[in-house]
């Protein structure tokens, strides 16, 4: 199963989870998982549908906005990391 490293400010709403196990196929799906799992995330990351400015999403080493962004696929043993600006 994917997963998501939660940077401290935001560990909050994620009951102090630095890791955590995501669902889907691309990140745009995990991160619904993630929202899905913790609701009150969802306002920190997201401006309506689309990613906060500041927040910036890793796949490994890779911004995704250098790849697909949202629609960047993953496979099950990937780790994403949301680094805020």
């Amino acid at each position: 199963m994917a997963s998501i490293k939660i940077p401290t400010p935001l560990r909050q709403y994620t009951a102090n989870n630095s890791e955590v196990p995501v669902e889907g196929q691309t990140v745009g799906e995990a991160l619904d998982s993630l929202t899905t799992q913790y609701p009150d995330l969802r306002p920190h990351l997201y401006d309506g549908a689309a990613l906060r400015n500041f927040v910036n999403v890793f796949l490994g080493d890779e911004d995704i906005r250098f790849l697909q962004e949202l629609d960047t696929p993953i496979e099950s043993q990937s780790r994403l990391r949301i680094i805020p600006a």
